[in-house]
């Protein structure tokens, strides 16, 4: 495969971080009134403030499109589209999980589908492992928030059954 040039680079790495912040843009619409949401459920004493969601998502969103970059910059075609592929699914079930919880409000179905997007994760950076390990590395943050996120919905759902 031929080098890139430095232009197609750049190019590269606005284009993952588009994606991925485009990605972002659809969760936020949905979550548009979330901390009055937020603030009415009941929470666990370990629960993340409200206002820790975006700063932490913005940084993880960010790791997210370099990492992709780091793998599409790769000269291993074949591994390279699976985890790429594979990649924008579970890009797409981060999106919808936010519909789930916030705007729809199905607490059940938002619990199952974060187990799914954690699962998704976990190969999305087994993949990028193959190809880029520091790509691999850079998902390492998101999959730990996840599994908070795994843990918080999982015990916001039961306790607020009136609500979700």
């Amino acid at each position: 495969m031929p080098t890139r040039s430095s232009l197609a680079q750049f190019m590269g790495l606005l284009g993952w971080l588009a994606v991925v912040f485009v990605a972002a843009a659809a969760g936020a619409v949905a979550s548009m009134d979330s901390s009055t949401f937020y603030a009415q459920l009941v929470r666990p004493a370990w629960a993340p403030p409200a206002s820790a969601f975006g700063p932490v998502w913005s940084v993880l969103y960010l790791l997210m499109g370099v990492a992709a970059w780091l793998v599409w910059r790769a000269h291993e075609r074949g591994p390279r589209r699976a985890a790429l592929a594979l990649f924008l699914v579970q890009l797409a079930a981060n999106a919808l999980w936010t519909w789930l919880f916030f705007a729809w409000r199905l607490g059940a179905l938002a619990f199952a589908e974060v187990l799914v997007l954690w699962v998704l994760i976990a190969i999305t950076a087994a993949l990028f492992w193959r190809v880029r390990r520091v790509a691999a590395v850079l998902l390492l943050p998101y999959l730990a928030w996840v599994t908070l996120a795994c843990a918080l919905t999982g015990s916001v759902w039961r306790n607020n059954p009136g609500l979700l």
